[in-house]
């Protein structure tokens, strides 16, 4: 029986012939399209990881957690400036100033930053400062804001819906690809499922990793924040991560020090435990060299 608007693995080459590996061969059956941002390299084997606070509060706030970043050996630094939230009454972020403060975070500590970008009012003012413009996961299947994300000349990080399906996802990414940009980085952050909630914030979806890698040639990452929602899951969710295969970890990180985060503190993990992430990625990549030149 034929349903009308269902998708399937097979439907790719119609959905996404840009970013498909069946229609564009440029990159063959493995090889990963390699994404540049500033300095730092998306798909070239080494693991990036991104961390950051959830949202820019202040600039005491977000320069002590920059500084820790760095600190730790992480690559680039994660803010939002502006915060979708599920109630209009929770803290929706600190726009233009926090664009403002992340700016001085780079010049400070060097690390490319990329934040959230929300509507297409906004899209120009944010490609202004920001080196990555991230399409969160509530904004997936916002088909102008892709669009016109896809003319701002910037790499796109681009996050899988909480209910979208691999060819959807891809879907939204085709939106992008389709304006002659295709520096686009996917993130798997968890999707909703029937225990999401009850022990976790959704569930890590880490089979479509190789999923991603088998029917694209984009570099796919991993937020394991969002995905466990817990602070002690995200260590082990980023290892794991790596060892799917994923191109990078995007984490949150906090500074308790200056008072509890009003975005998604139970999450936030510490410098410390960055550290070691970043460590293991390290690891990671060396071990992976050395099994290719055995």
């Amino acid at each position: 029986m034929k349903i009308s608007g269902q998708l399937t693995l097979h439907d790719l080459p119609r959905v996404c012939p840009l970013l498909c590996r069946q229609t564009n061969p440029r990159f063959g059956d493995f090889q990963t399209r390699e994404v540049a941002v500033g300095e730092v390299r998306f798909g070239t084997g080494r693991p990036v990881v991104i961390a950051g606070p959830c949202a820019v509060e202040s600039h005491d706030q977000t320069l002590a957690v920059a500084r820790a970043v760095k600190r730790a050996g992480a690559d680039m630094l994660r803010g939002g400036a502006y915060k979708p939230r599920t109630s209009p009454h929770e803290f929706q972020g600190t726009g233009v100033e926090g664009l403002c403060i992340l700016r001085i975070a780079r010049e400070e500590t060097g690390l490319p930053i990329v934040t959230e970008v929300m509507d297409t009012r906004l899209v120009e003012q944010v490609a202004e400062y920001a080196d990555m413009l991230q399409i969160g996961s509530r904004n997936m299947q916002n088909y102008p804001l892709l669009a016109e994300v896809g003319r701002a000349g910037k790499p796109v990080l681009l996050k899988r819906g909480m209910a979208a399906s691999l060819a959807e996802w891809l879907g939204a990414a085709e939106y992008i690809a389709k304006q002659g940009n295709l520096d686009i980085v996917l993130c798997e952050r968890g999707i909703k499922a029937f225990a999401a909630g009850e022990y976790s914030r959704f569930m890590l979806d880490l089979n479509v990793v190789p999923a991603v890698l088998a029917n694209t040639f984009l570099p796919v990452i991993v937020d394991p924040s969002h995905a466990t929602g817990v602070a002690s899951m995200v260590e082990p969710a980023s290892r794991a991560a790596l060892e799917f295969g994923s191109h990078g970890v995007m984490i949150e990180v906090a500074d308790f020090g200056l008072g509890r985060p009003r975005c998604d503190a139970d999450q936030a993990i510490s410098g410390e435990t960055l550290a070691r992430i970043v460590r293991f990625a390290d690891r990671y990549y060396e071990r992976s060299v050395m099994e290719h030149a055995a």
